[in-house]
């Protein structure tokens, strides 16, 4: 799972006010935080992973033996300590934007240190933001059918219930999402604890059985395996991959929780609690080859099966949880930096800015995971849609990582490439493992994925050529200031704001209001909101204010591209730097423009009905920039793009 910025528990509530605040929350609650937040969805992988592995590597015979078990097993660990480990703890937790990590930050990041080639790191964003949606649809569905596929093992008799409870609790979750999840939150820490602890004391008496899959600690039985299966050994590399899903929000929780407080719940708590299980699931099926059937809770008595099923119940929903508001808070920052039209953005709490809500985003998620468990009604038949996506993120993760640790960080091109490549190979040998596992439903995540890339593309490139034609039919704002000093129309009393995307052209709201009613307030101010390239803006850098004439000014507004833009509160920072209004007598002027598709617009016929239908979905911008609907004076005009 890649989960690029997750809702925090209430106690980083210091951590979710700007990045570099973590440590201002106690280290120990930011611990218990990132146990709850950030390690639900590795923490839940051995359900299933372990599993899938072992059916892989049985090949045509049905039942591997115990040298493959502990070649599997190898490749787990290994792959926890190189992939996880390595990469994302020791190295990309370093590579952060202000305090803050993620697919989108770290393309902010690299963006602003490249002089050429930006549009290719845009590219890279983008491909790793529509896999991300991929895997928000997949996670749910795995994670809560793996879990309740354990009541069948209680008796037969539950087995047409799993698919059905399985939906009822998804639709549940995503219920209860409108609600906020600071309340939530506040026992994800909690409930991960006693899952880690119930699943490292689990596999002990298997362990102390099958005291050999010690063995498995040794890597060589890991490239034993490789070498002596051939394309066996390849197939079931992509199986083992499940065992990593969910490393990327290391990363992405950066801001949230702080390095310290990831790591140390990392290397103490969370490691050591995943290799005991799948050593002990690993010793069981040495043991009893049939259980692979299900190792994870057969290694369970039957009196404890019940209450595991609730609990990995719990801590799957917990995992679900975090993808879900990940994908509210990835939306929020594609948004802000272009690359979505405007969406409804509902704030659940108070003191958390990174709590929010996104209605159409909720729903659109419901809809696709309960389709998904409706399509494959088993975890096994949607492990094999696992796993694409995130390896894509982890290979484009790399990718900008390189140009993070090349350009910002100074390194030699040479050096950042010799620390880079070992891992940007082993994602790339990880991702062709999980590609032939397209047809077989791989092609879900992939498709998901390349159709938010169309609509991120789409979006980007239609505003840039809408951007660029409404320059060349606007009037220099500094002509049209100088000539109404010259010769004023009609003065009215208070004070117009006129928002624009252009700051150097004459706005269309005003062009409009000069054209129909021929009057001008005594006070006009050209207002330009800035989507900044850091996740936060320190208040004091928020307003930048310049007088044009006596009459007219310019402000800016600066906001990061984590922040939600609230302009009544920045326009109070104005207040104190000397800028001189009353909302109760200042009107807002926005522009409303009706798109129609041109003859020749640089676009293809279908791209432009599909930017104007996106234009169409946008939430209106006195909403989304939060201006009190009462000021707001909207001018309609009508444009070809």
């Amino acid at each position: 799972m890649t989960s690029d910025v997750v809702v925090p528990a209430p106690e980083t509530a210091a951590a979710n006010a700007r990045g570099d605040t973590h440590s201002t929350a106690g280290f120990k609650a930011l611990m218990m935080g990132s146990i709850g937040v950030v390690y639900g969805d590795i923490g839940t992988s051995p359900l299933y992973a372990l599993r899938e592995a072992v059916i892989a590597a049985s090949g045509p015979g049905g039942v591997a033996s115990p040298q493959a078990v502990l070649g599997v097993v190898s490749l787990i660990l290994w792959a926890l300590i190189i992939v996880v480990t390595l990469k994302y703890v020791v190295i990309l937790l370093r590579a952060d934007n202000h305090g803050e990590g993620g697919t989108l930050a770290l393309m902010a990041l690299a963006q602003r240190a490249v002089t050429y080639g930006g549009s290719a790191i845009v590219l890279l964003g983008i491909i790793s933001g529509a896999l991300f949606y991929g895997d928000a649809v997949i996670t749910p569905a795995l994670s809560v059918l793996s879990a309740i596929e354990g009541i069948k093992l209680v008796t037969d008799s539950f087995e047409p219930y799993v698919v059905p409870l399985t939906v009822l609790i998804l639709f549940v979750l995503f219920a209860v999402q409108s609600r906020g999840t600071a309340r939530v939150a506040a026992f994800f820490g909690p409930v991960m604890c006693v899952w880690f602890a119930v699943i490292a004391i689990a596999a002990i008496t298997p362990i102390m059985r099958h005291a050999e899959i010690l063995y498995a600690l040794n890597p060589l039985y890991a490239v034993s395996f490789m070498l002596h299966h051939g394309i066996i050994g390849f197939v079931t590399l992509g199986a083992v991959f499940l065992a990593v899903t969910g490393a990327e929000a290391l990363y992405a929780d950066l801001g949230h929780f702080g390095k310290r407080p990831i790591q140390t719940a990392w290397l103490f708590i969370v490691l050591p609690s995943l290799a005991l299980n799948y050593l002990g699931q690993g010793a069981l099926v040495i043991g009893d080859p049939k259980a692979v059937e299900n190792p994870f809770f057969l290694m369970f008595p039957d009196w404890a099966l019940i209450p595991m099923v609730a609990l990995a119940t719990l801590a799957t929903v917990i995992a679900s949880q975090a993808v879900i508001t990940g994908a509210y808070s990835l939306t929020r920052q594609a948004i802000q930096l272009g690359l979505l039209p405007r969406f409804e953005i509902r704030h659940t709490s108070e003191a958390h800015s990174g709590q929010i809500f996104i209605p159409r985003i909720n729903m659109l998620l419901l809809i696709a995971v309960v389709m998904l468990v409706l399509m494959f009604r088993s975890s096994s038949a949607l492990a094999s849609a696992y796993g694409i996506s995130v390896t894509g993120t982890m290979v484009v993760t790399g990718m900008m990582g390189f140009v993070v640790i090349w350009r910002v960080w100074r390194w030699s091109p040479f050096a950042a490439a010799a620390l880079i490549a070992p891992f940007l190979f082993l994602d790339l040998t990880f991702l062709a493992a999980n590609l032939l596992k397209v047809l077989e439903g791989g092609w879900v995540p992939l498709a998901l994925g390349a159709a938010v890339m169309l609509l991120m593309y789409t979006w980007r490139r239609g505003s840039r050529l809408l951007f660029e034609k409404s320059r060349k039919l606007e009037f220099p704002l500094a002509d049209l200031v100088a000539m109404l000093e010259k010769r004023p129309p009609q003065r009215v009393s208070g004070t117009a704001v006129f928002l624009t995307s252009d700051p150097v052209s004459a706005p269309t709201a005003l062009m409009h209001s000069l054209k129909h009613y021929k009057v001008l307030h005594e006070k006009n101010v050209i207002l330009t909101i800035e989507t900044a390239p850091t996740p936060r803006i320190d208040p004091a850098e928020r307003v930048r204010l310049e007088e044009i004439s006596k009459t007219f000014s310019k402000v800016t507004l600066r906001f990061g591209f984590m922040e939600s833009p609230n302009v009544p509160k920045a326009l109070a920072i104005a207040r104190k730097l000397g800028w001189q209004f009353d909302i109760m007598s200042t009107s807002f002027f926005l522009s409303r423009r009706a798109l129609k598709p041109a003859a020749h617009s640089g676009m293809p016929r279908w791209q432009d009905h599909l930017f104007i239908a996106l234009s169409r979905t946008a939430n209106d911008a006195t909403d989304y920039f939060q201006i009190p609907s009462g000021r707001v004076v909207e001018v309609g005009t009508q444009v070809t793009v």
